[in-house]
């Protein structure tokens, strides 16, 4: 529905001397840089709000309070100059957030003489913060006279956005690709009048703050383009990645070149640099950790937002496997056909939604990235990797190996990374007038002739050398190879190596009716769904709560990217202590000599443990042990070892740069 043009009134919030903006003695006010307003000289210290609305902003030093209409006009009223040095003494707040007040309502007292004995100015300053959002024009009463708290001094005209409503974003911002990201980072950091000066490094924003506190930073690690956010240093630091120096002079841009330091940029720029190159000599072994936790980092950030839609279509896939296994439905129907769709749509195309997704988060371009994840997985490509006599190809005279990248997330987030740096490139040699036809297609193309011929054999080379070990290990011995393939077995899913097992199963099962090596991959899944259900118990926090208890269905179901991604990597120790449970319940399947006769595991796939033409026997005793203890196992080790609220706050996407 169009916004309609509204009216309102704004009214004096102490009594004083009504002045206009542009004499203020602060460029951040007097310029408009924090939207159109009005300030006034204050007679005595009872400070009121200026309009009806709610309270949501109350810096901690006590100097601003923020007040939103109904219709969505955000206005900030800011109590003196300088005062954030005064940590709040002159002060007292009579309102907290949440709360509605009225026009002229009390909601601070302000102590002038305090404030003057500092050295202070006591101009009580009132702006609309969302001017040009949404386009405020202010009509101001006539200036330099004297004016009573709550007397009418401004009309604003704007557009109304009805409290009803789910209060919708601002509208867009400029039309460069990091204009609206400025927006909001400079927005979220407490405006313009909240900063001091910025800089950036080779990975970072770093502002220099008058108040941190005031600072949204829930909301701005959630950004698109925004990584993490960090303080260190006396600065609040915003990872954007390879794409800092755009952001950078987008911010800029909409700043005034007076917030740059250029030459503490380029010693920033210097420093991280140096340090980032002295890191790979010193210490391999901390450099291979880092780079490891970056990658887990944008892993579990790219699929948070799929994680329902995949914890819902592992519940519906189980369901699907269980009505198989009893032969309720049957896998040629076409109410199975199109409930079986449903469920696996997710997973196939996860590769296009994981391209739009981690190249929002690592400053890519999310179109380019989504057909990239589409050429992983076009129809013929699958095909071909399918097939021994076809797998093998040749691009430009290059021996490629095909493998299907069907709900693979390790290449694409490889890609994803990469598209960074290869737009940058692009953008350097080609003319402006040429870009916006031919930086996509060659993007696309480098992007996709990385993953294909370089990602895709090596993935081929390294899972095919641990498929040979697993399977020598477990020639040797069952218990052994349990032990390790239980232990190794989900890791190996993160980065895509454990397609080498697949056709070991595939061919088990289709020569001699049964799989020794899939069972023990099933109890790999229930350990993935015991831990992420011992968060679920542990847990307070609602929103974990419910993600972890789908998680987990889901993981019962067959199916742990819900639990991987959503919970257990973000939390790594959480992981951790899945995956020393999962080597035990390997370890168990393997004494047991636990069999599976069909492509189905986990709980939900107890079927696939019935002995044909013997019925229920030793061996679904077994899987019953194998299964429900490493359920327990996985379950206690991580309630007791593996997680606790504590961090939550604690949990960072891990940073991109090596200066603190």
């Amino acid at each position: 529905m169009a916004a309609k043009l509204k009216q309102t009134t704004v009214t004096a919030p102490v009594a004083g001397e009504l002045v206009p903006l542009s004499v203020i003695h602060d460029p951040v006010f007097s310029k408009g840089l924090m939207g159109k307003g009005f300030g006034i000289e204050p007679s005595d210290g009872k400070i009121s709000a200026p309009v009806s609305g709610a309270i949501t902003m109350i810096a901690s030093t006590k100097h601003a309070i923020g007040v939103k209409t109904a219709d969505g006009m955000e206005v900030l009223v800011h109590m003196g100059i300088d005062t954030v040095e005064l940590a709040g003494k002159p002060y007292q707040i009579m309102v907290k957030l949440g709360d509605q007040v009225t026009a002229g309502q009390a909601m601070a007292t302000m102590d002038l003489a305090s404030v003057k004995k500092a050295g202070k100015a006591t101009t009580i300053i009132t702006v609309i913060t969302n001017t040009a959002a949404m386009g405020y024009q202010l009509f101001l009463n006539e200036v330099d006279q004297a004016v009573a708290a709550g007397d009418s001094v401004a009309m604003v005209t704007g557009k109304a956005k009805p409290a009803a409503s789910s209060q919708p974003a601002d509208e867009p911002v400029g039309d460069g690709k990091y204009d609206q990201l400025a927006h909001d980072i400079i927005k979220n950091v407490g405006g313009p009048a909240n900063i001091k000066s910025l800089i950036h490094c080779i990975t970072r924003l770093r502002f220099y703050l008058k108040d941190e506190s005031i600072a949204n930073t829930a909301v701005i690690s959630g950004l698109d383009g925004v990584i993490d956010v960090t303080k260190g240093s006396g600065q609040y630091q915003v990872v954007i990645g390879p794409a800092v120096n755009d952001v950078y002079d987008a911010v800029i841009a909409q700043l005034g070149s007076q917030f740059a330091d250029d030459d503490a940029t380029k010693q920033a720029v210097a420093d991280t640099t140096a340090a980032a190159k002295k890191q790979h000599p010193q210490n391999i072994l901390e450099l291979i950790q880092h780079g490891f936790g970056n990658i887990i980092g944008v892993m579990t950030a790219s699929m948070i937002p799929v994680i329902g839609i995949l914890a819902g279509s592992g519940i519906l896939k189980g369901i699907l496997a269980a009505l198989t296994g009893f032969k309720v439905l049957s896998t040629t129907s076409g109410t199975y056909m199109v409930l079986n769709a449903i469920g696996d749509a997710t997973f196939y195309f996860l590769p296009v939604i994981l391209g739009f997704t981690a190249a929002k988060k690592l400053g890519s371009d999310p179109i380019v990235l989504a057909i990239v994840g589409g050429i992983l997985i076009y129809p013929q490509i699958i095909a071909a990797a399918g097939k021994a006599a076809t797998a093998q190809i040749s691009f430009l005279g290059i021996p490629t190996h095909l493998v299907s990248y069907s709900a693979s997330v390790f290449p694409i987030i490889v890609a994803a990374w990469l598209g960074a740096y290869v737009e940058k490139f692009l953008k350097k040699v080609i003319p402006l007038y040429l870009r916006s036809v031919f930086i996509p297609i060659l993007e696309a193309l480098i992007l996709s002739v990385i993953v294909l011929v370089g990602v895709g054999p090596i993935i081929t080379v390294i899972s095919k050398g641990l498929a040979d070990g697993i399977l020598a290990i477990y020639n040797f011995s069952p218990a052994l190879s349990g032990f390790v393939i239980g232990g190794l077995y989900q890791t190996m899913v993160i980065f895509g190596l454990h397609w080498g097992l697949i056709p070991i199963v595939i061919n088990d099962i289709a020569t001699n009716g049964h799989s020794y090596l899939n069972a023990i991959l099933s109890v790999t899944m229930v350990a993935q769904g015991g831990a992420v259900l011992a968060v679920f118990l542990k847990s307070k926090d609602k929103k974990l709560k419910e993600i972890s208890l789908a998680a987990a269905v889901s993981a019962f179901c067959g199916v742990t990217e819900p639990a991987l991604y959503g919970v257990n990597l973000k939390y790594k120790r959480v992981f951790v202590w899945a995956s020393i449970g999962s080597a035990f319940g390997g370890l168990i399947t393997g004494l047991l000599r636990v069999n599976n006769y069909a492509l189905s595991g986990s709980l939900i796939g107890f079927p696939a443990f019935i002995t044909p033409n013997v019925g229920i026997g030793s061996n679904f005793y077994g899987y019953l042990i194998s299964h429900y203890g490493t359920l327990i196992i996985s379950t206690v080790l991580v309630f007791l070892f593996g997680f606790s609220d504590k961090m939550l706050a604690k949990n960072k996407t891990p940073k991109l740069d090596a200066a603190k």
